[in-house]
């Protein structure tokens, strides 16, 4: 039996290019299998309109099939030109942002890519602003102007941070003459300039990608087709692999069953730094008990995240107790500060102060699925023992899930979080700024000020300070309650070349790395 190969892809520091990028073009590998590679993951997607999801798995696909003006290379953090010749801030403001289009683009359909299409592009996620859509990650972007080739952003305030923003998905370009101006396209037609074309999609099944041979950009390598199959939970993913259905599985497999990949003959494992983490979020809107400080606060005294990480998911995750995770620039450890031990005494005693009468009852709402059902049921357990609350819980779908909580269904529910790029903001402006995505109706003054400090260093480290007020803020005010960080797992069999390379913890998914050995 041969041992598990286990690698461990470390993030690094890039230096940015704004130069240009050759002119390289995907072509077909040559000799050997040409069927496709099958990859399991159970994100789904919520849509493949870029201006209507918010979420990990349509931004994978979107990585593949669309193009951003910037884009991340494997290990760096800071972004390359992609779509774009270069990309610049104009002046030492940080306020007017200025991208180069490249002259040689085209969408899959042949229709030539042009700045006046990136201008529409982000023009069209603001107007539809869906309740799901990324349009909160640009709240200082004023407006859109294009010139020739030149694409110019104008912010209302410095935001050092816009370039990596630009180069998430929620930068993806859209063909203007495919894509309404002022709502979401329907059906499962997607034109993009992406090194792969969507050529069959069945929602919550399957998409089946084959190499654009029009792409031109950052990617220098040639990908081969690729079969991805959705699944609804992760018991359904173990037995995919198990019974041999995917050659490379991502996110997310049972927990227990990656506590037991030790000798799995034939298995590679690949173990990434990652920065997921999953937070109890609040519903702070007027009606609902959490908008009262000190029941959150009681809830935060509480929680014993080691029960939580050792119970429902057997180790694979650890403790988190801030709100930005290990790895980011000013990590702290605010919630422990506050909280060193769970303690059902204080909790009863902050209601009591506050004149709340208990048990406090509320809703709490969670994704469809085994583990987190587990990981419900035990904080479920812990809060209930106290006598200070009685828990519904109301287990969805991940797709109704999305929709129900953007609109206040639930008094508090968990949802797992990936940065949206490798920088500190993605997890402050994002779930505790005002209009934040998560649409809990919180709201701080003092926190979004603090954020917009954060936004104008170019030395992301200058901004150390802020972000440690900011947790310090949260972890007093409780908009939500940080409860785990995991590590991230791709597995892939001895037939598969590649799968080291396909997540590095920038949110990018680059199945063109995958290649048939």
């Amino acid at each position: 039996m041969r041992s598990t190969v286990r690698l461990r892809i470390l993030i690094t520091c890039g230096v940015l290019v704004a130069a240009g990028v050759g002119g390289w073009q995907l072509l077909p590998s040559d000799g050997g299998r040409t069927d496709p590679i099958s990859v399991g993951t159970t994100d789904a997607i919520t849509s493949l309109d870029p201006a209507g999801a918010y979420d990990a798995g349509s931004w994978a696909m979107y990585s593949n099939v669309f193009q951003s003006l910037m884009t991340f290379k494997p290990g760096f953090t800071t972004p390359v030109p992609d779509a774009a010749e270069s990309c610049k801030f104009v002046g030492t403001k940080l306020t007017t942002y200025q991208c180069t289009l490249r002259d040689d683009l085209s969408f899959a359909n042949g229709r030539k890519v042009t700045a006046e299409d990136v201008k529409y592009s982000f023009e069209r996620m603001l107007r539809i602003k869906t309740d799901v859509g990324p349009q909160p990650l640009f709240p200082t972007l004023k407006n859109v102007s294009a010139e020739g080739r030149t694409v110019t952003f104008h912010l209302s305030g410095r935001d050092a941070t816009f370039p990596l923003k630009v180069a998430t998905g929620a930068g993806s370009i859209v063909d203007k003459d495919q894509y309404p101006a002022d709502k979401l396209r329907t059906g499962s037609a997607v034109d993009g300039s992406g090194p792969y074309v969507l050529k069959e999609y069945k929602e919550g099944e399957s998409a089946l990608l084959e190499p654009n041979p029009n792409y031109r950009g950052a990617i220098t390598k040639a990908g081969g087709p690729v079969l991805v199959k959705y699944f609804g939970q992760s018991e359904e993913l173990a037995n995919a692999w198990k019974s041999s259905d995917v050659e490379v599985t991502h996110r997310q497999l049972p927990p227990e069953f990656v506590s037991a990949l030790d000798t799995k003959d034939g298995t590679r494992v690949t173990e990434a730094e990652s920065a997921e983490i999953r937070n109890l979020n609040f519903n702070v809107r007027p009606g609902s008990p959490m908008a009262d400080k000190a029941v959150r606060q009681a809830v935060a005294a509480v929680l014993d995240r080691p029960a939580i990480t050792t119970g429902a998911y057997k180790g694979t995750v650890e403790p988190l107790y801030s709100l930005i995770p290990q790895g980011f620039v000013g990590h702290s450890t605010a919630f422990y500060d506050v909280n060193p031990e769970p303690s059902a005494k204080k909790a009863k005693k902050l209601l009591k102060d506050a004149g709340v009468e208990t048990p406090v009852k509320f809703t709490f709402g969670y994704r469809a699925d085994a583990t987190y059902g587990a990981e419900t049921a035990e904080i479920k357990r812990q809060l209930e023992e106290t006598g200070l609350f009685e828990v519904k819980t109301v287990e969805v779908k991940w797709t109704e899930f999305q929709k129900q909580y953007a609109k206040g269904t639930f008094d508090a529910y968990t949802v797992g979080w990936l940065p949206d790029f490798p920088d500190s903001d993605s997890f402050t402006a994002p779930l505790v700024g005002t209009a934040n995505t998560l649409h809990n109706g919180f709201s701080s003054k003092r926190i979004d000020e603090l954020i917009s400090s954060t936004q104008q260093f170019s030395d992301r480290s200058r901004a150390t300070g802020d972000f440690k007020e900011i947790q310090s803020e949260v972890a007093t005010d409780v908009p939500l309650v940080p409860l785990w960080q995991k590590k991230d797992y791709v597995l892939s069999t001895e037939a598969v070349a590649g799968s080291q390379y396909l997540t590095d913890g920038t949110g990018i998914w680059r199945l063109w790395e995958l290649s048939w050995i």
